[in-house]
């Protein structure tokens, strides 16, 4: 979601109302077990993960003869369900939230199995369907991403099946589930290694027999002339694009949320796996042990999918089904009010939950924000030419812009600069949230340059000059609260091209206020926005606000 001119700056509610919960979701895969702890704020609302736990016990490694669920693999989700839940019990979780996938879907012994899990630990689990799988997985990946109402197509590849979703936020256009997936497609088809030819070129023409008919569905759903997005989650996914990013730029991505790769570098790795065996494919970096036993056929999986839809490139998220599990429990709860308020906030609400989580003050920070945004658009297409996408950045780095105090006072900018970088801010791509944490790191002391490490880390010309002119904006809003008590008003501009001269129209609140700390510290601030902008700024206080001046431009 994007800040509209129109829209205030939203206030966190009273901290006191509303209970936090600790809640524990357990995603009974086909390859893995996967629990995520995470803390409920349902003032917010939002969650933070507190633990993620994660154990291979291959559930869909089945009897061939009857299908039904091997003993010994039962044993081992026994023992790795028990540890999940001493796990969740001991970070206090007062519920623990369970389903089960594919797997337990297909096994005749499936349904069995969930009573003894319940009658041995308690733990009742809930069989759901591919549709309802897919519509959480939606719901996890909303928790994570911010679509700004354009399409996105979801594609989460699992071990037992492939989900493709169509969604622009609201409710999800198209839902399906397809039978293909790493583990089953390993165990089915593949019996060389490296893989034959002819085990190959079978695998590949069964991968896109199966997927043909829900990507037609899924294209049909999609409006005239939409372009969308895709996006993909699981470990399949995530192990792909660790591989190749070590492969391409040496390094692996952090976080892997909003990291992109391309058709042609999978279809360049995909071809490079089917000549490898076993042992050399657990030689490439980032591929595990397990992982290295089935990843070819999911790679194959993507490569088909990615080739069907026309889509040239892939952003991970690394949010799914188990965090889905949360959002659809916080619905169902009353914690959310619906689903469209819950995604268009995505950003706004991460942003606070780092705020609350530091003790910023949201008075001033708000007020801060609501100067910075004024002086945004007031200036706009006169001094900058920057979008909404920039003023949201703009409005972030304004509300954290003070939470380094939290650590100490002493260069607390450079502090705030380390937890928005390092924190979990929602919604925005690395590059981006690199942006906001240089924007607050600027709001005092020395001006953007070169020889700092993290104006050096922005990756490209474009977004320095960026955090350089915003930056200085923000400066001036910081120096309006300068006693954080609300003393300025409004302001307005008044922009004279001919004498390189802006105007600052202060109003104060009380009339009889000179507001002698505010023009003081505006005068210090205003340095680096004059030597910015190759403008002279001249700050005037006016006890009653001057009707039109807010938008004048006089030559």
């Amino acid at each position: 979601m994007t800040l509209s001119k129109s829209v205030p700056i939203v206030r966190i509610p009273d901290p006191d109302v509303g209970k936090e919960h600790i809640l524990a979701a357990i995603d009974m895969g086909t390859n893995s077990l996967h629990m995520v702890v995470v803390k409920i704020e349902p003032t917010l609302p939002a969650f933070t993960i507190i633990t993620q736990e994660k154990e291979t016990v291959r559930l869909g490694d089945r009897d061939i003869k009857t299908g039904n669920l091997k003993p010994s693999v039962m044993a081992r989700t026994l023992s790795a369900l028990r540890r999940f839940q001493q796990r969740a019990e001991s970070l206090h979780a007062e519920q623990v939230v369970a389903v089960a996938t594919s797997a337990m879907r297909e096994a005749p012994n499936g349904r069995d199995f969930l009573k003894e899990i319940e009658a041995e630990l308690g733990l009742r689990v809930s069989l759901i369907s591919g549709q309802e799988e897919a519509r959480r997985i939606y719901l996890g990946v909303l928790s994570g991403m911010d679509f700004n109402e354009e399409p996105h197509i979801i594609i989460d590849i699992g071990g037992g099946s492939t989900e493709l979703i169509l969604g622009d936020g609201h409710e999800p256009r198209s839902l399906s589930s397809t039978k293909i997936g790493a583990v089953r497609l390993t165990s089915e088809f593949i019996t060389t290694d490296p893989i034959s030819n002819s085990e190959f070129d079978f695998l590949q023409a069964y991968i896109r027999g199966m997927l043909e008919r829900p990507v037609e569905e899924l294209q049909a759903r999609l409006y005239f002339d939409e372009q969308p997005r895709l996006v993909g989650t699981s470990g399949t996914i995530e192990t792909l694009a660790v591989a190749i990013a070590r492969e391409k730029q040496g390094l692996e991505p952090s976080p892997l949320t909003g990291y992109q790769f391309k058709l042609k570098d999978l279809s360049e790795f995909v071809h490079r796996l089917r000549k490898l065996s076993y042992h050399q494919r657990l030689a490439i970096p980032g591929i595990s042990d397990k992982r290295a036993e089935i990843i070819l056929p999911g790679a194959l999986i993507l490569l088909e999918a990615m080739t069907l839809l026309k889509m040239d490139s892939l952003t991970v998220c690394e949010r799914s089904l188990r965090e889905g599990v949360i959002v659809d429990w916080m619905l169902t709860h009353g914690l959310i009010e619906d689903r469209l308020r819950y995604q268009s906030s995505i950003r706004q609400r991460s942003t606070l939950k780092i705020a609350q989580k530091y003790q910023v003050n949201l008075d001033s920070a708000e007020r801060i924000a609501g100067f910075v945004l004024t002086l945004f658009d007031r200036t706009q297409g006169l001094l900058h030419d920057w979008g909404l996408n920039e003023r949201e950045l703009l409005w972030s780095a304004a509300i954290l812009h003070n939470c380094g105090i939290h650590i100490s006072h002493s260069a607390h900018h450079k502090h705030s600069y380390y937890l928005i970088r390092n924190g979990e801010l929602l919604g925005y791509t690395d590059t981006e949230v690199e942006i906001i944490a240089n924007l607050a790191r600027y709001h005092r002391q020395s001006a953007p340059k070169k020889k700092h490490d993290n104006y050096r880390n922005l990756s490209s010309k474009q977004h320095r000059k960026m955090v350089s002119q915003l930056s200085a904006l923000l400066r001036l809003a910081v120096a309006l609260d300068r006693r954080q008590v609300g003393a300025i008003a409004q302001l307005d501009c008044r922009y004279f091209p001919n004498t390189k001269q802006l105007h600052l129209i202060l109003h104060p609140n009380e009339v009889d206020d000179p507001c002698v700390l505010e023009l003081w510290s505006l005068d210090q601030k205003k340095i680096v926005f004059e030597e910015e902008y190759d403008i002279q700024l001249i700050p005037k206080l006016e006890a009653v606000p001057v009707p039109g001046a807010s938008h004048c431009c006089e030559c």
